[in-house]
């Protein structure tokens, strides 16, 4: 569906962003984090053909940005992180507005807005005007217009902000529902709405990719979390004779029971290593009471990532 490579820009001598490049499929949810002016919102409107690359290359759909950026997006939605709406428009004529300027055929364009009224609960506010609206509710004729159409990709920047939790889950539901036919990319300061909706994350800092990765692959640590009794002084040795552990490190000690943390190789398989370990267990003569992986989460990810690549270059 995109494929970006090299991808760079500059405002006068800084760096927005330098040599970016990543490949996302069809209805793939993908988050886009980084930290402020880390250059989210510069991909995200390269991506939208709102700013041509200073180098490097879009595709999407197989459509080269800088040859069709006009057909290109007449088959994507958008949500800047400030829209530009007219306030005093009411809800439903701004949209139909926005309707037409996005290419949608005049037969066409009733059913279109009425569809993203539906879909975003703004049935009931149709005719008021956008400028006595609350924060919340510009938000959904935000993520309205950005619909309109069936676009087949959608862009959000910040798509929660300013939603109250029932709003909030509303919109993750949209968003996944709405995954099923087209390929989204959601940017967001919030780690929970990309644990929650996503399938992938992309990692900006300095404007450079540090990280892409799915989130499920995410999450695996490469370590086990081992509890057993602490009668037994000697079982770090054989857990550290295992052929799949490269390090035994000790947790906690308390009220009769240790924790461990056991770090595999990279090659390791977790459940051959996980039989093995709790053969050592046994052999050393403790009792094994819980054996599980260890999970990361996006956060403490988030947080490495970002520390080990803030070289400030």
């Amino acid at each position: 569906m995109i494929d970006v490579q090299s991808l760079t820009r500059y405002y006068g001598r800084t760096r927005a962003v330098g040599n970016v490049s990543f490949s996302i499929a069809n209805n793939e949810i993908v988050g886009l984090l980084g930290h402020n002016g880390a250059g989210k919102s510069t991909i995200m409107k390269m991506l939208s053909g709102y700013l041509e690359p200073g180098g490097g290359s879009i595709s999407i759909a197989g459509t080269n940005m800088a040859e069709s950026a006009r057909e290109i997006q007449k088959t994507l939605g958008y949500l800047p992180e400030n829209l530009p709406v007219y306030p005093e428009m009411p809800v439903a004529e701004y949209l139909e507005y926005a309707a037409t300027l996005k290419g949608i055929e005049r037969k066409k364009r009733a059913k279109a807005v009425r569809e993203v009224l539906l879909s975003t609960d703004l049935g009931k506010r149709a005719l008021n005007p956008i400028n006595r609206l609350s924060r919340g509710l510009k938000q959904r004729v935000g993520v309205a217009q950005a619909l309109l159409g069936q676009p087949r990709l959608l862009i959000l920047d910040e798509p929660t902000n300013g939603l109250d939790p029932w709003q909030t889950e509303h919109m993750r539901k949209l968003i996944q529902r709405y995954a099923r036919q087209a390929t989204v990319i959601l940017s967001t300061h919030i780690l929970q709405e990309v644990e929650a909706v996503c399938d992938r994350v992309l990692v900006l800092n300095n404007g450079r990719l540090v990280l892409d990765e799915r989130l499920e692959n995410l999450r695996r640590s490469g370590s086990l979390l081992l509890r057993t009794c602490n009668s037994v002084d000697a079982l770090p040795d054989y857990l550290r004779q295992l052929p799949q552990v490269s390090e035994v490190s000790r947790r906690d000690c308390k009220e009769g029971q240790c924790e461990f943390e056991l770090s595999l190789h990279d090659s390791a398989d977790a459940d051959t290593a996980a039989a093995n370990i709790g053969q050592a267990v046994v052999s050393a003569g403790a009792r094994l009471y819980m054996l599980e992986p260890l999970e990361r989460d996006l956060e403490s990810v988030f947080r490495d990532v970002t520390l080990e690549n803030d070289s400030g270059d």
